[in-house]
């Protein structure tokens, strides 16, 4: 009888952001004092889809050959486990969608800020999810009469794993009336000025940043020789309300459709994947990077394990922090009602018609992971369960000792 290699180590890329953690976890937790959330995902890494988190063997009724499949750590912080992770929530956010253009727009924070950031994470990014949000509901009701829905996903990364926050907001190319009366559709193909939003996106996160400032709500990163923390908070806000700030509006999508195919592969993105790195060598990893500032070229970045490291653990999100948030027609409470009447106004057949094709997709997509890799034509059939609690790999015994 045929025992392939398992299913997680069959299917994965050569290199893994956790072998970055095998090679240099410990001698990084011995340098550095992390918090216990930053620590989990390091464990969580390290266990995913091993024997120590359990799985199931599955075997082919046609050929007899065995599969075995470990459990994921479901860390949202793991590039192993965001496809899946990313199929679910899309398939919930199906029922949001309806048959109108949609907007994709970029709120940019400037890089003055990330110093902030690191020391005041939950603030900083609550912010701009709170002034951007806030921007695109006043817009909405300025310019088209009505409550328009919004969907924002926080990205705190470049492509050198530096930090570049933004957030990307999926935008309903029309409001709903506030009595309810009527859905106002966009003009088509745009949305707002982004000029425009961009300077009241700016008003709004100084003020409310200041307002935290003054509240003693803001942990200070470092203090400038002959600098009161005042000074230094003025001298910060002053030189950010002279730049312009960018907010980006991408082409709209073609349809409901494309927004379940973009919202698949893009909401639920970690700082980097895996089948980007290229090279563990001499204590240096390598990985793939695209150079925006030469027209998207792919390039090679190296830096020492312990550096990437550090770069990683600058995007694990605090505790409990919710990275994908609802506004306008799509928050919480109203959703469910805004949704029905808006429907009833524009109809919806388009709607179901998607639903109906993404559906037939995923059927094809779960028929074809039954099949047998190795003879293309038997099933496989689950045989044996496999319990959690083995031992852990010898890199976590390693991890803890240094811990």
């Amino acid at each position: 009888m045929v025992i392939p290699n398992t299913h997680s180590e069959s299917t994965r890329p050569h290199l893994e952001v956790a072998d970055v953690f095998r090679l240099f976890g410990s001698q990084y937790l011995r340098s550095h004092n992390l918090p216990s959330h930053h620590r989990r995902v390091i464990r969580d890494l390290l266990l995913c889809r091993t024997s120590a988190l359990g799985g199931h063997i599955d075997e082919c009724d046609n050929c007899g050959s065995l599969t075995i499949s470990y459990n994921s750590c479901r860390n949202r912080h793991c590039p192993k486990c965001q496809f899946s992770s990313s199929l679910r929530w899309v398939e919930a956010r199906k029922a949001d969608l309806l048959p109108i253009e949609y907007f994709h727009v970029v709120f940019t924070l400037p890089d003055e800020i990330n110093s902030l950031a690191r020391f005041n994470p939950s603030l900083i990014y609550d912010l701009l999810f709170k002034a951007a949000s806030e921007t695109l509901i006043e817009f909405g009701h300025r310019h088209l009469g009505g409550q328009i829905g919004v969907t924002a996903v926080l990205h705190t990364w470049g492509q050198s794993l530096q930090f570049h926050l933004h957030l990307h907001c999926i935008v309903t190319g029309g409001a709903l009336s506030d009595d309810h009366s009527e859905f106002i559709p966009c003009k088509n193909g745009f949305l707002f000025s982004t000029r425009a939003m961009a300077e009241v996106f700016r008003g709004k996160y100084l003020d409310y940043l200041a307002k935290a400032f003054a509240a003693d709500e803001i942990v200070w990163p470092n203090q400038q020789p002959g600098l009161s923390p005042s000074q230094q908070f003025a001298r910060l806000t002053q030189g950010l309300r002279k730049h312009r700030w960018v907010v980006y509006a991408k082409r709209p999508f073609a349809g409901p459709q494309q927004v379940i195919s973009y919202l698949g592969r893009y909401t639920h993105r970690v700082a980097i994947s895996n089948n980007r790195i290229v090279e563990i060598k001499d204590g240096q990893v390598s990985f793939r990077y695209k150079d925006y500032r030469e027209g998207g070229t792919w390039k090679v970045m190296t830096m020492s394990g312990e550096e990437f490291i550090g770069r990683f653990l600058m995007h694990v999100l605090p505790e409990d922090f919710v990275r994908i948030r609802h506004y306008g027609l799509l928050a919480n409470g109203k959703k469910k009602a805004n949704l029905e009447r808006s429907r009833e106004l524009i109809g919806e057949t388009e709607i179901k018609e998607v639903e109906e094709c993404e559906e037939a997709e995923e059927g094809v997509k779960e028929r074809a992971e039954e099949i047998c890799s190795l003879c293309g034509i038997g099933r496989l059939i689950r045989s044996k369960e496999i319990k959690a609690g083995s031992d852990p790999p010898e890199s976590i015994s390693r991890l803890e000792q240094a811990a």
